[in-house]
């Protein structure tokens, strides 16, 4: 992938698609775990906002057992409540951290937010410390802005 551009142009094209939501996700997850080589663990959660937990759906990468995550807990809990992005370049200093691999280093999450509310975000982990730059912050806040209508 050359630039940035080309990856968000590919991705509002999955995302203004036909494709149920689902669907939508699991593509964008592909299309990231593809084309960003230090994309290890690509996931999106939705959000119970009755019961304040986040639950696992469509990713790419290796199998989590973090499929029901209570807001506040862990980063993705963190980002959910706070309803801000977290960029993490050091998951080991994190004191609240739940770890999903030996291997994870540096994860960046986005909470998508519909008409004020956390309704899902996007999780991305990967084995590289400090792998995620402002780019990538901005790439996925952009996909979870236009994402969020379609929840």
């Amino acid at each position: 992938m050359n630039t940035y551009a080309e990856l968000e142009k590919l991705c509002l094209n999955i995302i203004h698609s036909d494709n149920l939501i689902a669907h939508k996700m699991q593509q964008l997850c592909n299309l990231l775990d593809a084309k960003l080589e230090t994309y290890d663990w690509t996931g999106f959660y939705s959000a119970d906002e009755e019961n304040k937990t986040l639950l696992l759906g469509p990713y790419k990468g290796e199998p989590t057992s973090h499929t029901s995550i209570p807001f506040g807990k862990g980063i993705c809990g963190q980002a959910a409540e706070s309803k801000k992005t977290f960029l993490i370049d050091n998951v080991s200093e994190q004191s609240n951290y739940i770890s999903c691999s030996i291997h994870v280093k540096s994860e960046v999450v986005v909470p998508i937010l519909k008409h004020g509310l956390v309704v899902g975000q996007i999780d991305v982990d990967s084995h590289t410390p400090a792998a995620f730059s402002k780019k990538d912050q901005d790439l996925l806040e952009h996909i979870c802005s236009e994402l969020a209508p379609y929840f």
